[in-house]
């Protein structure tokens, strides 16, 4: 004979509670048009908060203009800057830009003739500013136009303009021009100027070519970026004392700032060899910078007709090579002034004061048998060239043009390579004039403001404008709130009354549950469960007039929005946050209810019957 079925009373107490509602559904209907009435309005409100907020920040704020942080004024800043910067928080875009008439171009119209000049903007991956404007960040060859620009050139995207980029060098004007394909024309919000942007390498060839050098892969030709040649000071050799008046004259309007007298230990010191008998040394410097040719050419001239000796040294860079580390000395004499000091006759003869002599300046005496030798000098970056041996050294270090140490002084605060085509040395790029950055969002633009500010850099940025709207935000958060509060206490009272009202109502029905095995544990979910079913119905029907309502207000203000934008809207987040609250509430209105049921005598049942 088979065991009937035990009652699970877990399962049975949900579909009891149901049925009960359904049973009194006229009072069932009341309770969810009153939850409707409450949970309805919030979610527009909540609704409309959050789309006027978001059309807002959309319109005002997060258009990428309102999070771009420009520099106020012009100065330099190090590649090392911008790696550090781009790793700051809250920054979603940086790239370099250049001095502004750097960045002027030349359009010739298409078809009219005649030539317009236009702002060049340099881009990169990422661009916020093209991204969100519906374009693509431009390749090589490619720009991408604002709306001014496009329509002063009568031109759209798919079409080809020509850059022309001029400068006077040498006394005569130059021209160099360059084809380029326009991929996007930008909306009128990203800015109302008449701009191009083009690649950051392609703003920089402009740049060099207006400043006289060239641009070999776009075939502009120039001159190469020599480096300029620094010292630590200056050795004056004169065959007699100079009197006070003259040693201070040397020191004004020259560049330097200190003139100090010399003993022979000292000379030797700084050339590795003694000055000639009866020879005074001085020695000519300026602490904290390095001594420039405009310096030392502003000496000369207030010796001249004197006899003298004059020579660059430099005390501060060592280089390793052929397994070793050399702290070689630069000199250079002509002949007379060489055999004055004991020396022979040096290759490179005096000195050129210039950088621009090929591999002339990459020479050295030595007691190396191993020629040429690869060098490594350290600096801003290692500068690497191939030494060449030309004869023994005449002193106990290596000698090698002061022209070189000249250019690896500079080394130590330029960024300078060594180019094996021309056997001579490139200047790098040692540093960018200005900035374009952009915030990963409007709440990250107040904390880049100062921390910019806070390195002295001053910017310009919407920081009053995205405050107001945080302001506002923040105002609508706390009336939407306390708006909440006030429904929600009268929600949770419509359930808490309802609900203990049913149970005083079913007081012998529950009892009967308790006589047929029910425990206190499973009446006590009776009222839990209707409450959720009560919630849910009530939240359901508020949904549906909440998308009806919010469907009205958006079309009511259709004309007003752009494609895209609505007045009235809730994120999928704030609509399961509704649904878990609403939810949570219902248990905890039910609870009163849920314990007064719990505490029903199973003898009342029998007594009423």
């Amino acid at each position: 004979m088979e065991r009937p079925a035990r009652p699970r009373p877990l399962r049975l107490i949900p579909a009891l509670a149901a049925a009960h509602l359904r049973h009194e559904w006229i009072l069932t209907l009341c309770l969810v048009i009153a939850l409707a009435a409450v949970i309805a309005p919030l979610l527009v409100l909540l609704g409309l908060k959050h789309g006027t907020i978001e059309t807002l920040r959309d319109r005002l704020v997060e258009d990428p203009m309102f999070r771009e942080l420009r520099p106020a004024q012009t100065r330099e800043y190090a590649p090392e800057w911008f790696a550090r910067a781009a790793a700051w928080p809250g920054v979603g875009f940086l790239t370099p830009t250049v001095l502004p008439l750097s960045s002027v171009l030349q359009i010739p119209h298409p078809r009219r003739g005649g030539a317009e000049l236009y702002d060049l903007v340099p881009t990169a991956r990422g661009d916020p500013l093209l991204i969100e404007n519906g374009a693509p960040v431009p390749g090589a060859g490619e720009v991408v136009l604002t709306t001014e620009a496009a329509r002063r050139l009568e031109v759209s995207p798919g079409d080809t303009i020509t850059a022309r980029v001029t400068r006077s060098r040498g006394g005569r004007s130059e021209v160099a021009e360059a084809p380029l394909n326009i991929v996007a024309v930008l909306p009128p919000r990203a800015g109302t100027l008449a701009r191009i942007y083009a690649p950051l390498d392609f703003v920089l060839d402009v740049e060099a070519y207006k400043e006289g050098y060239g641009a070999p892969s776009r075939g502009w030709a120039g001159a190469s970026p020599e480096p300029f040649l620094s010292f630590d000071g200056v050795m004056l050799l004169l065959p007699e004392p100079l009197p006070p008046i003259e040693r201070t004259g040397l020191i004004i309007n020259t560049g330097f700032a200190r003139i100090g007298e010399l003993d022979p230990g000292g000379v030797e010191e700084r050339l590795g060899l003694a000055a000639p008998d009866g020879w005074k040394g001085y020695d000519l410097e300026t602490p904290g910078a390095t001594v420039t040719l405009s310096a030392i050419r502003a000496v000369e001239q207030k010796l001249r007709g004197r006899e003298r000796i004059l020579m660059p040294y430099v005390t501060e860079v060592t280089w390793a090579g052929a397994g070793v580390h050399m702290h070689p000395v630069g000199i250079s004499l002509e002949p007379a002034d060489a055999a004055r000091l004991g020396l022979p006759p040096l290759p490179w003869g005096g000195f050129a004061g210039r950088a621009s002599e090929g591999r002339q300046w990459t020479r050295a005496l030595a007691n190396i048998d191993t020629s040429p030798v690869e060098v490594s000098v350290p600096g801003v970056v290692p500068v690497v060239f191939p030494l060449e041996i030309v004869g023994a050294s005449p002193l106990a270090r290596p000698v090698v043009p002061v022209e070189l140490m000249g250019i690896l002084r500079t080394a130590q605060q330029r960024a300078v390579e060594f180019d094996p085509a021309s056997g001579g040395f490139l200047m790098l790029r040692g540093g960018y004039r200005g900035f374009r950055m952009y915030a990963r969002s409007i709440d990250d633009v107040p904390g880049l403001y100062q921390r910019l500010t806070g390195e002295g850099i001053e910017v310009i940025a919407e920081v009053e404008a995205i405050e107001r709207i945080q302001v506002l935000d923040a105002g609508l958060s706390r009336l939407f709130w306390l708006i909440a509060l006030l429904g929600f206490s009268g929600g949770v009272a419509v359930l808490v009354a309802s609900l203990y009202a049913a149970v005083e109502r079913r007081r012998r029905d529950l009892g009967v549950l308790r006589l047929v095995g029910f425990a206190r544990r499973h009446v006590f979910f009776f009222p839990v469960a209707q409450g959720m079913i009560i919630a849910g119905l009530g939240l359901g029907a508020g949904m549906v007039a909440y998308m009806g309502l919010a469907a009205t207000i958006n079309r009511a203000f259709a004309d007003d929005l752009a494609p895209g934008e609505k007045f009235c809207t809730l994120p999928p987040e704030y609509v399961l946050t509704a649904v878990v609250a609403t939810l949570l509430l219902a248990v905890l209105s039910s609870l009163a209810a849920a314990w007064r049921a719990t505490h029903i005598d199973p003898a009342e049942a029998i007594r009423e019957q």
